[in-house]
C-alpha cells in the first residue's frame, strides 16, 4: 500500500536544523529580506520608494514607510480584480485569502501564496518536533475538528477562500499530517462538507468509531473545541444509536458525506454499549475527553489570546490531559512555533522562526498588558523607530512589524506581544492581545485584555449558583450621553437577580485603568451595563460569519463589536434576556 510508505519526518533532524538557524537568527534574517526583495523587487509596491535594487535591512526600514491593510487595500483590491502585472510581488498571486472579518465586521483580502504554504508546514514541522520529544504519538489518529468554507472566484478570476481553507486543500498539508502522524479520523468529505453542523456531527462520529486509536484530540482555536464537545452533550445519544444501527442521522443531507460516512460506519451494538455507559456514568461531563478517547496523549489547539476564557471548560472536558497551545500566527502568515508544549497554554511562548519572513518591532513605551500609549494617538512622531528581531529585549512589549513573501512589506500586523527570553538567538515571545481592539469613550483605554480580567473576576461569582459563562462581547457605547460600556453574557442557566447585579458591579469595579476610573467617578463616562443573552445568542453569531464565507476553524468571537459591524450588533439587540446597570460608583 503506499499510504503505508509514507516517509515520516525525523523530528530529531528538524530540531537540528531549528537550533542551527536560531543561533545565528541575525544573519538568517538578512538573508530572508534579501531573499524576499531579489523575488519581489520590481514590483510596483517597492518600486515605488526607491529601493533601487538594495536588499539590506538598512535601506530597507529608510526607504519604505511601515504599512498597514488599509494602505495596501487598493493595491489587493487591484490583484483581486484581476490586475497581473507585478502589484505587490514579482510573480503573480493566483490565490486570496479572507480573514475571519471578526475584529471589523467583514473579511479583508489578504495575499496568499505557495511560499505561506511552505511556512506553514515547517512551522506544523517544527512544533510537532518538539511536542513529539514530550509526548510521542505513535501509529495513532488525530480528531481533527477541522472546517473547510467554499473557495470562490474573484472578479479577476483568483481562487479566493479563508487562509485555513486554502491550507486544508494543498497537496502539501495531507502530506505533512501524514509526515508528522497526524492523520485524521475524518475522511475528505466531512472536513469539507457544505454545512459545518453536519461537518461536526460525522466529526464526532468518526472520533467514536476510531476511539481506541486517537491519539491527539485538535482544532484550529480552542473555541471549536469546546463548541464540539458541548454539542456532543446534546447529541451522544443519537450518535450511540447511530453506532448501534450502523445507520447514519438523516441531520446529516449531504450526498457526499452520506456516501463516505457509509464506508466507515457499519453497525456495532458493542461499542454503542460501551459509549452509552461511559457517558451515562459520567458527572457533569467531567473528563469527558479522555473517558471517550482512553489513549489520547494530548488535546491541542491555539489556546493563548482570546481564546483563554474558554480554558476552564477545556480543562473540565479533558480532567488531567495536558492542553498544548498550537503556534502563533494569522492571516497574514505565520510568526513562531511553540517549542516549549509544557508549559500550560497562559503562559505559552513562542520561537520566531527568522527563516519565514522579516520580523521588526515597535517598542511600547508602557508594559501594562496592553494599555496603548496616552500620547500615541496626539503625538504620532513620538512613536519609538522599530528594532530588529535580535534586537529586542526581554520582559519588554513590542508590536510586530512583517514583512513576507506574499506582498507585505513593513505591515503592521496590530499584535502585542511581550519577550519572555530567548532561544538561543531567536526571541520567544507571549501574545498579549491586539493593539487596536480596545474599549474607549473618554480618557479611557481598556484592551482585549483588560476586558478578559474583568468577566473572569467577575464570572467567578456565577460559580455559587453552579452556573458558568458560556461566552461574551462588549460594545462602547455612544448612542447615550455620556457614553457607557455594554457587556454582553450568555449564561448556562438561569441566574438570580441578586448574582447578575452582584457580576454587573464587578465588572465595573474591575476595570481598573486610571482613565476609566476617574471618569466614572465624575460621570464623564455612565454607568456599565451587563446585557444577559438568550441561550443560543453566540452560535447565531457564529452562523452570521459561516453564512458570510468564514470557516469555523477561524471563527474567533469579536470581543468588542465597533459600531460598523451592524449585523452582530443586531444579533446582540434582539437577543437580551435581561438588562442590569452597575452601581459601583454610586
Amino acid at each position: 500500500m503506499l499510504e503505508k510508505m509514507e516517509v515520516k519526518i525525523d523530528p530529531e533532524e528538524v530540531i537540528k536544523e531549528f537550533e542551527a538557524m536560531t543561533k545565528d537568527a541575525g544573519r538568517v534574517q538578512r538573508e530572508t529580506l534579501r531573499k524576499i526583495l531579489e523575488e519581489n523587487g520590481g514590483a510596483e509596491y517597492l518600486q515605488k520608494w526607491g529601493l533601487n535594487g538594495r536588499t539590506d535591512p538598512e535601506s530597507f526600514s529608510c526607504c519604505v514607510p511601515l504599512a498597514t491593510h488599509k494602505d495596501l487595500e487598493p493595491y489587493i483590491q487591484r490583484i483581486v480584480d484581476g490586475d497581473t502585472s507585478p502589484i505587490l510581488t514579482g510573480k503573480p498571486i493566483t490565490t486570496i485569502s479572507l480573514s475571519s472579518g471578526t475584529t471589523h465586521g467583514k473579511p479583508k483580502f489578504v495575499p496568499f501564496n505557495n511560499e505561506l504554504t511552505e511556512s506553514t508546514m515547517q512551522i506544523y514541522q517544527t512544533s510537532f518536533a518538539f511536542r513529539n520529544r514530550e509526548f510521542p504519538i505513535v501509529n495513532g489518529k488525530a480528531l481533527q475538528f477541522i472546517y473547510s468554507s467554499k473557495q470562490f472566484k474573484t472578479k479577476g478570476g483568483l481562487t479566493a477562500g479563508t487562509a485555513t481553507t486554502n491550507v486544508y486543500r494543498s497537496t502539501q498539508f495531507k502530506k505533512t499530517m501524514k509526515e508528522i502522524q497526524s492523520s485524521c479520523c475524518s475522511p475528505d468529505e466531512v472536513i469539507f462538507a457544505p454545512d459545518f453542523h453536519q461537518s461536526l456531527y460525522c466529526h464526532l462520529l468518526c472520533g467514536l468509531i476510531f476511539r481506541e486509536e486517537v491519539q491527539v484530540v485538535s482544532s484550529t482555536f480552542a473555541h471549536s473545541l469546546v463548541n464540539a464537545f458541548r454539542t456532543f452533550e446534546q447529541v451522544w445519544e443519537e450518535l450511540c444509536s447511530n453506532i448501534r444501527d450502523g445507520v447514519l442521522s438523516s441531520r446529516v443531507s449531504a450526498p457526499s458525506v452520506r456516501t463516505c460516512m457509509s464506508k466507515i460506519l457499519k453497525p456495532n451494538p458493542e461499542l454503542a454499549d460501551t459509549i452509552y455507559q461511559k457517558c451515562y456514568s459520567l458527572s457533569n461531563w467531567y473528563g469527558l475527553i479522555p473517558t471517550l478517547f482512553p489513549n489520547i496523549k494530548y488535546i491541542y489547539g491555539i489556546m493563548t489570546g482570546s481564546m483563554e476564557p474558554y480554558l476552564k471548560k477545556l480543562r473540565h472536558y479533558a480532567r488531567e490531559v495536558p492542553l498544548l497551545s498550537a503556534d502563533y500566527g494569522s492571516s497574514e502568515g505565520w510568526i513562531g512555533a511553540n517549542v516549549n508544549p509544557k508549559l500550560p497554554p497562559e503562559s505559552a511562548t513562542f520561537a520566531v522562526l527568522p527563516n519565514i519572513g522579516f520580523f521588526e518591532f515597535i517598542p511600547l513605551r508602557e508594559s501594562v498588558g496592553c494599555q496603548q500609549d496616552k500620547t500615541e494617538s496626539t503625538f504620532v512622531s513620538l512613536e519609538p523607530m522599530p528594532v530588529r528581531l535580535t534586537e529586542v529585549k526581554a520582559g519588554e512589549e513590542y508590536e510586530i512589524i512583517v514583512t513576507n513573501f506574499a506582498g507585505l512589506y513593513r505591515y503592521r500586523l496590530g499584535d502585542v506581544v511581550k519577550v519572555m527570553g530567548f532561544h538561543n538567538s531567536t526571541p520567544e515571545l507571549k501574545f498579549v492581545c491586539r493593539r487596536n481592539l480596545m474599549l474607549t469613550i473618554n480618557i479611557d483605554k481598556n484592551t482585549e485584555k483588560d476586558l478578559q480580567l474583568a468577566v473572569e473576576a467577575a464570572a467567578k461569582l456565577l460559580a455559587a449558583e453552579k452556573l458558568e459563562l458560556v461566552d461574551f462581547t462588549s460594545q462602547a457605547d455612544l448612542s447615550t450621553e455620556p457614553g457607557h460600556y455594554v457587556i454582553f453574557w450568555e449564561v448556562s442557566g438561569e441566574a438570580s437577580e441578586e448574582v447578575l447585579k452582584e457580576c454587573c458591579n464587578c465588572l465595573d469595579s474591575s476595570f481598573i485603568d486610571a482613565g476609566y476610573v476617574s471618569s466614572r467617578k465624575v460621570k464623564a463616562i455612565g454607568a456599565l451595563e451587563l446585557r444577559v443573552l438568550q441561550r443560543g445568542t453566540f452560535h447565531k453569531i457564529l452562523d452570521h460569519y459561516v453564512g458570510q464565507g468564514s470557516a469555523v476553524s477561524q471563527f474567533k468571537t469579536p470581543r468588542c463589536v465597533g459600531p460598523t459591524n451592524r449585523t452582530v450588533l443586531e444579533i446582540l439587540s434582539n437577543n437580551v434576556a435581561k438588562s442590569y446597570f452597575s452601581t459601583a460608583f454610586g
